[in-house]
């Protein structure tokens, strides 16, 4: 399983599909998602703008996600 850092609160699924380099911009987010099936602490999610937390796992084109928190940003 990937691990993938956050440094804020949350990251929206659109953005997280971009950062890990299976959409190429935000505006492919919507037609991945109908296309594609992209679960999130195994529930099939389509909306792009799904929070995602730290402690979530999200499971993309065969591989394995859990978001967690940038420890070193903590105060």
């Amino acid at each position: 399983m990937n691990k993938f850092k956050i440094s804020t609160e949350y990251i929206t699924l659109g953005q997280f599909l971009k950062a890990t380099d299976h959409i190429g911009s935000g505006g492919q987010a919507k037609f991945f998602l109908f296309s594609n099936d992209v679960m999130v602490n195994q529930e099939k999610r389509t909306e792009r703008g799904k929070k995602l937390y730290p402690g979530d796992h999200i499971t993309v084109e065969g591989m394995e996600y859990m978001i967690i928190h940038d420890s070193k940003d903590l105060t």
